[in-house]
């Protein structure tokens, strides 16, 4: 989830004056995480739900709202300014749709700078899928003129200095030679033209989604901004330059629109009016549990998550949304925001009015055994995510690419697909803890999920035993007779037969299958090859097995 890091004076700054260990304990409770804290700053985690909350001024709106500092709908001016941007046809087929705004008086000193890059990078992933859904510009004003212009060049023409570049380059020679060209190259390569973002006198402020134009280059000493938002679907394109304008407001800034003028039709941006939606006394109390709950309560609740609210009848209010809070789908998405703002803590807990029988399902009761297995081998046991990277997966891993459940709409780069296999967050943990004394000795039984080619692309979920072994004299032999003692304590017969796996040393790898009265086992095992314990920077041998449960 992400992360933001700010300074306890940044908060003292935008007007919350508490302590540290007040602050420490209070931000947990509006839906956050604290991740590291020391004597100057703070470093905390937000659900990617609440995208505004990726700025220290967001978080200084909501945590004002929380501790009823400030409640109510925060109203951010927009005035005209009078300028336009001009989208041409050409680029309808690469990345359609385009918002456009001024922000001046904003100041840039200090960490602000570091703080915007980061937040729009958090942007970049929560809402934009690493820039295929959004991308955002950010420049400096002062330094072009209006009318802008979005449009489609090829890929030859338009040559410009690119940020942290010095000579120009053609949008191709970005493509291939600029390092943020070659990692963001695979969102627009196969179309025969690129996109542009240009001023009156043709000034490249942008190549969306891949780079901004040195001369719009943000600086401490910069005062008026442009932000440009680009991307494939209109609602998150809107959304995230909302969000920005909002963040930026908190701070002073002066929201200024432009008209952007398609061929068919003309917009205002930003557009920041809000949503409306209603709430129900009712649904409120039954949904949270243990509260009763008036219109009035709700209503001040409301104004504390920093929303602006009427009362309709006794049961009903109407809720009024500000544009920043993209989060809000549905009237269970208010209710979770009395409910923070209740404070969860505050709950009074109830047995559920249900008679039931429980009994502990089969698998769990194979788990306790597997895991009294390992753990009396010497191991100890992991729990990892089932999300991981197509990167860690199958590159570092040396395994070829299959066809996996992707994530929708991933957070972090790390975490864009359902794992298929164990093997490599136990590299990951190794990673991460090889300063610990070796030998070191971990497994984990997890869930893992595959797409079936044979029953058109179907999930298929299925449980997984892995184990590695790290130690300066690790070997086949050894990983043989664990996995053998393994299947023999739980049941099963063994039979070994020649894998080519290629995460494994040619040779010294072997699948293995077996069965028992209750089902059947396929897996492999090894001694790790060299080149994958380098991808993960690790020094010595690494041995490792996975097996496959399946029942009859």
């Amino acid at each position: 989830m992400p992360v933001i890091t700010f300074k306890y004076q940044d908060l003292k700054d935008l007007g919350i004056d508490m302590d540290k260990d007040e602050l420490i304990d209070t931000l947990p409770m509006m839906s956050s995480d604290i991740e590291d804290f020391d004597d100057e700053e703070i470093k905390v985690e937000f659900f990617p739900n609440r995208p505004d909350n990726l700025s220290v001024e967001g978080v200084a709106r909501s945590f004002k709202g929380f501790i009823g500092q400030e409640t109510g709908f925060p109203d951010y001016k927009v005035i005209p300014s009078g300028e336009e941007v001009i989208v041409e046809d050409d680029v309808a087929e690469i990345r359609p749709y385009i918002a456009f705004a001024k922000i001046d008086n904003v100041d840039f000193t200090g960490d602000k700078l570091k703080y915007i890059m980061d937040f729009q990078e958090n942007l970049h992933w929560v809402i934009g899928r690493d820039r295929k859904k959004v991308a955002i510009g950010i420049h400096n004003a002062d330094v072009v003129n209006a009318p802008y212009k979005y449009i489609a060049t090829p890929k030859d023409a338009n040559a410009f200095v690119a940020l942290e570049k010095d000579t120009p380059m053609t949008p191709d020679e970005i493509l291939t030679e600029h390092d943020k060209g070659k990692d963001y190259a695979h969102l627009i390569e196969d179309f025969d033209k690129y996109p542009l973002i240009l001023d009156k006198d043709d000034n490249v402020l942008s190549m969306p989604p891949i780079i901004n134009g040195e001369l719009t280059k943000i600086k401490e000493d910069t005062t008026n901004i442009i932000v440009d938002v680009t991307g494939t679907d209109e609602r998150a394109v809107n959304q995230a330059l909302n969000i920005i304008c909002s963040s930026f407001a908190e701070v002073g800034g002066q929201i200024k629109s432009m008209e952007v003028k398609y061929s068919d039709k003309t917009i205002i941006s930003p557009d920041l009016t809000p949503q409306e939606m209603n709430v129900h006394v009712d649904t409120a109390n039954e949904l949270i549990g243990g509260t009763s709950l008036t219109a009035e309560d709700i209503k001040e609740l409301l104004l504390k998550a920093r929303f602006d609210a009427e009362i309709l009848n006794d049961n009903e209010l109407k809720a009024i949304i500000p544009s920043y809070r993209v989060d809000i789908l549905h009237e269970v998405d208010i209710v979770e925001n009395i409910a923070v703002q209740y404070h969860i803590n505050d709950v009074v807990a109830e047995l559920p009015d249900i008679n039931t029988v429980a009994y502990e399902n089969d698998w769990f009761k194979a788990e306790s055994t597997i895991r009294e297995v390992m753990v009396g081998l010497g191991f100890q046991e992991i729990m990892s995510l089932m999300l991981t990277s197509e990167d860690a997966h199958y590159v570092k891993m040396n395994q070829k690419e299959k066809p996996h459940v992707q994530v929708a709409r991933p957070i972090t780069i790390d975490r864009t697909m359902i794992r298929t296999s164990l093997i490599n967050s136990l590299m990951e943990f190794l990673e991460d803890n090889k300063h610990e004394d070796l030998p070191q000795k971990i497994f984990e039984i997890g869930d893992v999920l595959y797409l079936d080619d044979s029953r058109e692309n179907k999930t298929v979920a299925s449980k997984k035993l892995a184990a590695l072994i790290c130690h300066s004299t690790a070997n086949f032999t050894e990983i043989k007779s664990v996995v053998t003692i393994v299947l023999s304590s739980l049941g099963y017969s063994m039979e070994i037969t020649d894998s080519e796996n290629e995460t494994f040393i040619a040779g010294r790898v072997a699948d293995v299958t077996g069965e028992s009265s209750v089902g059947t086992v396929k897996g492999f095992f090894g001694e790790v090859s060299p080149e994958v314990i380098t991808n993960f920077t690790l020094e010595y041998p690494v041995i490792a097995f996975e097996i496959e449960f399946a029942n009859k």
